[in-house]
């Protein structure tokens, strides 16, 4: 039986002043340990592309990759991981974006992406959406064409939604 979710955000544990103070961390590892839970999630955000023709699933380390693979198995398609710099073996492409205090960047490899192969853009968490939208600049430079970008939770109030306003986004849980 598929949770739906509002019984998801009941396996997410929620952190207060976590990393820092102010902070409310959504915890998706007790969503994860829940096999039914972990299940239903995948199955919910996959279902969504199920007719889409999507070739790959791109995500974003780490939590992303837990996601991003276990969707890309439902769909039959490949995985394309986006991660911090001079952790692939490869030729790398890579973006840099802005934080709070500073920039940070993602890499991919030269040859992870097709001109115009269809991709799903992958990751556990909307915030700010600055690495989303870096990850979704390296699909682009590499020619792929972005159907969607989707996220196991969402939050809203952070408006990451508003950087990716060039892109459909798909969200299963919200926290406004």
């Amino acid at each position: 039986m598929e949770a739906d979710p509002k019984e998801l955000r009941e396996l997410i544990r929620s952190i207060p002043d976590f990393p820092k103070k102010g902070i409310l961390f959504r915890d998706i590892t007790t969503l994860l340990k829940d096999g039914p839970g972990f299940k239903s999630a995948v199955h919910m955000m996959a279902s969504h592309y199920r007719d889409a023709g999507i070739a790959s699933v791109v995500c974003i380390e780490a939590r992303g990759f837990l996601l991003g693979g276990a969707m890309a198995y439902e769909l039959g398609c490949g995985v394309v991981p986006v991660r911090k710099p001079g952790k692939l073996p490869y030729e790398t492409i890579r973006q840099t974006y802005d934080l709070e205090y500073g920039t940070d960047a993602v890499e991919v490899h030269r040859d992870a992406i097709r001109e115009g192969e269809r991709v799903l853009l992958v990751d556990d968490l909307l915030a700010t959406g600055g690495t989303a939208k870096a990850a979704a600049g390296l699909i682009e430079k590499l020619g792929g064409e972005i159907v969607s970008c989707a996220f196991l939770i969402e939050l809203a109030g952070l408006d990451g939604r508003k950087l990716l306003d060039n892109y459909d986004v798909f969200s299963v849980i919200t926290y406004e």
